[in-house]
C-alpha cells in the first residue's frame, strides 16, 4: 500500500511539472508575448547603449577640464546678434540670445512655407495648363530648382544681392529702393490707428475661418451651399478699412532717406534674410508644384467632364471639384516638404544669418558646451518639426472627405 500511494503522489508530481510547463510554453510561444519580449530587450539594449555613450562623453570631457550642465546658459552672452525680433544686447544671457536664434528661425521659416506654397501652386497648376508654352515654363522652373543642391540656391542669391548697387547709387523701387544692403521700403509710421486695423485683419482672418467651418457642416450635413465669398471679403478686406476709418484713418508713412552711406527710415529686409528666404522657398516651391501636379492628376477625369457637363466654369471647376479632392493626395507630401524646409534654414550658417544654428555655433565656440549646444538645437527642429506634424494632420482631417 505504501508504494502504492508513493507512485501515485510521484505520477501526481509529474503530471503538475508538466502542467506548469505546458502552461509556461503556452505563454511564451504566443506572438504578442513574444513581440512585447524582443521590445523590452530591445529598449533595454538601447537604454544600455546610451547610459554607455553618455557615460563616455562625460568623462572625456572631465579629462579635458571641460565642465557640463546647462548653467552657462545665465551667462552673459558678450557678442551681438544683427538681426532681432525682440531686444537684445551683449550683456544678455546666451538664454536670451537662443530665444532670438529661434525666434530668427520661426520667422523665416514661415515666410519660408508661406512664399514657396505660393509659388508651388501657381507652378503646379502651370504644370497641367493646356498652354503649351506656360506648361514648359513651368517644367524648366522644376526641373532646374529641384535638380540643385539648396545649399547653392542660398550661396546663388547671396551673391546676386551682394552685387547689387551701393544705396548711392540705389535701385529706385515703387515705395523704395535696393541696394546691395538689401530692401528698404516705405512703412506706416507709428500710430495706434494701424494697431487696431491690424487687430481687425487678425479678427477678420478667425471670423473668415469659422465661417468656411460653418459652410463645410451645412454643406455635409445639410446639403446646402453657402455663399460665403462676399463674406470673405467683408471681413478680410472691409472690416479692417472700417477700423482704420474709425480710428481716424492714418496715412502717415516713415520713408526711408539716404543719409551718409545708408538709408534711414522705413523698413529694411537684410541681405542675408532675402537670399535665405529665396534659396529655400525656390528650391521647396519646386517639389510642391510636383506635388500639386501629382494631386491634380489624381482626381479622376470622369468628375471634370461631369462638372463641364454641368457648365461649370474652369474657376469653379478647379475651386470645388479638383481642389477638394486632390488635398486628400497632396497634403502628407505637403507636410513633410515643410519638415524640410524648416531643417533647411540652418543653410544660415554659410551667409551669416542669425539664426539658432549659427548663434549655437557661437555658443559653441565661446563656451566649448558642445554637448548642450547640440541637444538644445535637436530639441528645437523637433518641436518645430513635431508642432508642422501636427498642424498638417489637423489639416488632412479637415480636407478629408467624409462618407455618410
Amino acid at each position: 500500500m505504501m508504494k502504492q500511494s508513493d507512485n501515485s503522489g510521484v505520477l501526481a508530481s509529474e503530471a503538475t511539472r508538466e502542467a506548469t510547463a505546458f502552461r509556461l510554453f503556452t505563454f511564451f510561444g504566443s506572438k504578442s508575448v513574444r513581440s512585447a519580449c524582443y521590445q523590452l530587450l530591445l529598449a533595454a539594449l538601447l537604454v544600455g547603449f546610451s547610459y554607455w555613450l553618455y557615460s563616455n562623453v562625460v568623462e572625456n570631457l572631465h579629462a579635458q577640464r571641460i565642465s557640463t550642465g546647462f548653467g552657462f546658459l545665465h551667462q552673459p552672452a558678450q557678442f551681438a546678434i544683427g538681426e532681432t525680433l525682440i531686444p537684445y544686447t551683449a550683456n544678455d544671457t546666451y538664454t536670451r540670445a537662443l530665444v532670438v536664434g529661434f525666434l530668427n528661425t520661426l520667422y523665416v521659416t514661415l515666410c519660408g512655407i508661406v512664399l514657396a506654397t505660393l509659388l508651388g501652386f501657381l507652378v503646379g497648376i502651370g504644370r497641367v495648363s493646356r498652354n503649351w508654352l506656360l506648361m514648359k515654363v513651368c517644367v524648366t522652373y522644376v526641373e532646374l530648382l529641384r535638380n540643385v543642391p539648396v545649399i547653392l540656391h542660398v550661396i546663388f542669391w547671396s551673391m546676386v544681392i551682394r552685387n547689387l548697387p551701393a544705396p548711392r547709387q540705389a535701385i529706385a523701387l515703387p515705395g523704395g529702393f535696393l541696394t546691395n544692403r538689401g530692401l528698404t521700403f516705405s512703412v506706416p509710421a507709428a500710430h495706434s490707428g494701424w494697431q487696431w486695423t491690424l487687430l481687425a485683419l487678425l479678427a477678420g482672418c478667425v471670423l473668415s475661418l469659422l465661417v468656411s467651418l460653418l459652410a463645410r457642416y451645412w454643406r455635409e450635413r445639410r446639403s446646402k451651399v453657402l455663399p460665403t465669398a462676399r463674406i470673405h471679403l467683408a471681413l478680410i478686406i472691409a472690416l479692417p478699412l472700417l477700423v482704420w476709418w474709425l480710428s481716424g484713418a492714418p496715412h502717415a508713412l516713415n520713408t526711408p532717406e539716404l543719409r551718409g552711406f545708408n538709408f534711414r527710415g522705413g523698413f529694411t529686409i537684410s541681405p542675408e534674410f532675402t537670399a535665405l528666404l529665396l534659396g529655400i522657398s525656390l528650391y521647396s516651391s519646386a517639389y510642391i508644384a510636383e506635388i500639386v501636379r501629382a494631386g491634380i492628376q489624381s482626381v479622376p477625369k470622369g468628375q471634370l467632364e461631369a462638372a463641364r457637363a454641368l457648365s461649370f466654369s474652369s474657376w469653379h471647376i478647379m475651386r470645388y471639384v479638383v481642389i477638394p479632392q486632390a488635398m486628400r493626395v497632396m497634403v502628407p507630401p505637403l507636410a513633410s516638404k515643410y519638415v524640410s524646409l524648416a531643417k533647411n534654414s540652418s543653410i544660415a550658417v554659410v551667409i551669416g544669418y542669425p539664426e539658432l544654428a549659427n548663434i549655437s555655433n557661437t555658443m559653441m565656440s565661446q563656451t566649448g558646451q558642445a554637448l548642450e549646444a547640440i541637444a538644445i538645437m535637436m530639441v528645437v527642429y523637433l518641436v518645430i518639426s513635431g508642432t508642422t506634424s501636427l498642424l498638417m494632420n489637423l489639416f488632412n482631417r479637415y480636407v478629408a472627405i467624409k462618407e455618410r
